[in-house]
């Protein structure tokens, strides 16, 4: 008996391939659209600079100041920008924080989004948006910010440091495995959720052996997608309000919080989510990932791949644990077990000693 869901699909067009990065004055043209705002900051500026060479004039301005987390007051300023140069859309190169930043310009402005990522988190296929203010991060949903087109390049993603593949891969991951559980899981998104953990689990121990596998780095990408599109049609639960939290008030690295918290938030929800515990285990079996559980199993590739298993290594300070559960229990996550301060308080220590996962958190 198939249980009763709900599945819907948000409007996004897809191009992946080797060598798309040529098409996106294409995919421009496609949304009636000739005068783009570039956001792209850091090391994703050298493929922003070919696609301005590409499309000329039809790139009004530029808006570098990427930050993580996507202060408030910056996207004002990105939002002003977009104004003053008369911008008709947003060409989002980047990570997920360049996303965020195109994501704040089309919030307040409703200018379509282009996508062009370079990492694996996933953001690109979402209508969530998130900025901080206060030490507080805030997230929501509006499908003005859903990117309208995403040009998947996995070529762009070569150069991308073995370091910050590996946890932006993992981050990745964490959208999979929440979205095996979450509320708004349709048979559909389980399937990809599941499809994406092999892919992932497959390809990113390939990409950090050789960074230049172009196979590898294709294989990474699409299980990316697959993460986006899960993280954007069903919903998170408490790994991703403690990453929040994290990053937030903390100002926490966004993927290595991600792939710090996951194998310890997966065991503390494994005896209450046992369908998607089974699905994990599957797809890390089948990926040549060895291992009696999913959090087990998660915690051995993020240790293949020298991803970050450990709050402590990541700077979280051991005193804030208390604040970090009182802010999540009060935001009152949606999770497939209940979400109270002892665990919370149980799971971040967990995290924070980064000990391979023996179930004693479920």
């Amino acid at each position: 008996m198939v249980n009763a869901f709900t599945h819907e699909v948000p409007a996004a067009r897809v191009v992946f391939a080797n060598g798309s990065i040529i098409r996106v004055g294409d995919e421009l043209e496609r949304l009636g659209c000739s005068k783009a705002l570039m956001v792209a900051g850091g090391a994703e500026g050298v493929f922003a600079d070919q696609i301005e060479r590409d499309l000329g004039g039809r790139i009004v301005g530029r808006f570098s100041d990427v930050v993580m987390h996507v202060p408030v007051e910056i996207a004002q300023r990105a939002v002003a920008v977009a104004r003053r140069c008369d911008a008709d859309s947003v060409i989002a190169v980047g990570g997920g924080s360049s996303m965020g930043m195109a994501k704040a310009i089309a919030k307040e402005t409703g200018l379509p989004i282009l996508a062009v990522p370079t990492t694996y988190a996933g953001s690109e296929m979402t209508s969530i948006w998130g900025m901080t203010e206060g030490r507080r991060k805030t997230t929501g949903r509006d499908p003005k910010v859903l990117p309208r087109a995403v040009v998947y390049d996995p070529e762009l993603t070569v150069s991308l440091p073995v370091g910050i593949s590996a946890a932006s891969g993992m981050n990745a991951l964490a959208h999979l495995v929440e979205g095996l559980y979450a509320p708004a899981v349709s048979p559909i998104s389980f399937l990809q959720a599941q499809e994406g953990i092999r892919a992932l689990a497959s390809a990113l121990p390939r990409v950090v052996d050789d960074p230049s596998d172009l196979d590898a780095r294709g294989e990474a990408l699409y299980g990316a997608w697959l993460a986006g599109w899960t993280l954007g049609t069903t919903g998170m639960g408490i790994h991703h309000k403690i990453c929040h939290t994290l990053g937030g008030t903390y100002d926490l690295p966004h993927a290595p919080s991600h792939s710090a918290v996951i194998a310890y938030a997966t065991d503390f929800n494994a005896a209450h989510a046992p369908e998607a515990m089974r699905a994990i285990v599957s797809a890390l079996n089948s990926a040549g990932i060895s291992c009696s559980s999913a959090a087990e199993g998660i915690w051995i590739l993020a240790s293949r791949i020298a991803a970050p298993t450990s709050l402590r290594d990541i700077g979280f300070d051991i005193d804030a644990v208390e604040e970090v559960a009182t802010i999540v229990v009060d935001a009152r996550p949606i999770n497939p077990r209940p979400v109270d301060v002892d665990g919370v308080r149980a799971l971040l220590i967990a995290a924070y000693q980064g000990a391979r996962p023996g179930g004693s958190l479920s």
